[in-house]
């Protein structure tokens, strides 16, 4: 593994981490003050990131998009991870698994995702179904030619702002030795389709301005057009184009903890008691020493990771790895910056209590801390079992 960053990575950091000080950081006060993005402001952004060539930077240049390698989008989440979600979503990454569109699915969602022209959202939990993905009940049955679904999905990131959702679904149900296992479908579901709705959905303390939403599907009829990828084989779908997302979880971790550190440093060497700067107090110095020590070791985490991937490396064990410390890690740097604010931490005049807050969804979401436990476990035990 090269450990430099190669001239074209470097322009890649210097240049989001620009945009993002200079253009996002200022609307972020009006965003937590609101609960919302005005749409226009993100619409705003969207072309400013269209108009300097960094639009969809995860998608192969075959279609368009910048065909970043893994590391080098992973330096450019990093950055991103700096700045309130609410506004970061508008520097268009659609998701990967788009490349999975046959030919005229492309014309229709992933070329329009690529041009800024439309926004996907995907959509696979469900109140009774989070972790165990499998016991969806979000149900499609046949009826000739089309599929009719019905059931409800929640938690469905920024799907407010999108125009279509990659939904997953339950489509049949195989009987096994561990009991009924569920045959998942993927399909695209356009905003206004008879008998989908997307609800607004709970209020969460995490990324103010990021909403999350309901879906409901009452009787909606889809096509067969609209299957992504192969009827009854989702997961195949998305085990193919989505491993990569929680790579993405960890860098941004990785940059909104840099970004504390950076608060923690300025405040201990500016803020005076007892005649000196609070930096020379060995529980404050400590603390910072832990924090860039625990940083610099998740950000080795994740971009090994995605370096593993761009070799065409086994990376499941590395990239849960990485999700798990950098998120973990991530609350506790938070949590120690707040710590050496004093109680001006817990004002919201400052940015520190919102990146406290937004911490805690971290260890939830893209696979909770307990799931990616699971499969680091696995991966080790799996050689010394018969």
């Amino acid at each position: 593994m090269d450990f430099g960053l190669s001239d074209e990575q470097r322009m890649v950091v210097e240049t989001v981490r620009g945009f993002v000080e200079n253009e996002l950081y200022p609307l972020e006060a009006q965003v937590e003050r609101d609960g919302e993005l005005p749409l226009e402001t993100g619409k705003a952004i969207q072309r400013q990131v269209l108009d300097m060539g960094f639009y969809a930077p995860n998608i192969p240049e075959e279609f368009g998009g910048g065909g970043l390698d893994h590391l080098t989008f992973a330096l450019l989440e990093r950055e991103l991870g700096r700045a309130s979600m609410a506004l970061s979503v508008w520097w268009g990454r659609p998701s990967n698994i788009l490349c999975a569109c046959d030919a005229e699915q492309r014309e229709r969602y992933l070329l329009p995702a690529v041009r800024g022209d439309k926004m996907d959202a995907l959509a696979m939990t469900e109140p009774d179904a989070g972790s165990d993905v499998r016991g969806m009940k979000c149900f499609a049955r046949r009826d000739g030619d089309d599929f009719v679904v019905n059931g409800t999905k929640h938690f469905i990131s920024h799907a407010d702002v999108a125009d279509f959702v990659i939904c997953f679904v339950a489509t049949g149900e195989d009987q096994t030795p561990r009991g009924p296992r569920k045959r998942i479908t993927a399909f695209l579901v356009d905003r206004g389709t008879p008998g989908f709705e997307i609800r607004p959905g709970y209020r969460s303390v995490s990324h103010r301005g990021y909403h999350n939403c309901i879906l409901t599907f009452d009787d909606c009829r889809l096509p067969a057009g609209q299957v992504l990828g192969e009827v009854d084989r989702g997961f195949e779908v998305a085990n193919t184009w989505l491993g990569a997302t929680r790579i993405t979880v960890a860098a941004m971790c990785v940059g909104r903890a840099r970004r504390a550190l950076d608060l923690a440093l300025d405040w201990a060497a500016s803020r005076k008691q007892f005649g000196q700067t609070i930096g020379k107090f060995q529980g404050v110095s400590f603390k910072l020493a832990d924090m860039a020590t625990e940083i610099d070791a998740a950000d080795w985490l994740t971009l090994a990771a995605a370096w593993q991937l761009d070799q065409g490396l086994a990376a499941d064990r590395p990239i849960a790895q990485a999700k798990l410390f950098a998120s973990e890690m991530l609350a506790r740097v938070t949590d120690q910056t707040l710590q050496i604010y004093g109680g001006m931490g817990l004002m919201d005049e400052l940015p520190v209590e919102r990146l406290w807050r937004d911490a805690r969804v971290e260890r939830i979401w893209d696979g909770t801390s307990e799931i990616q436990r699971h499969i680091i476990s696995r991966d080790l035990l799996r050689p010394l079992e018969s």
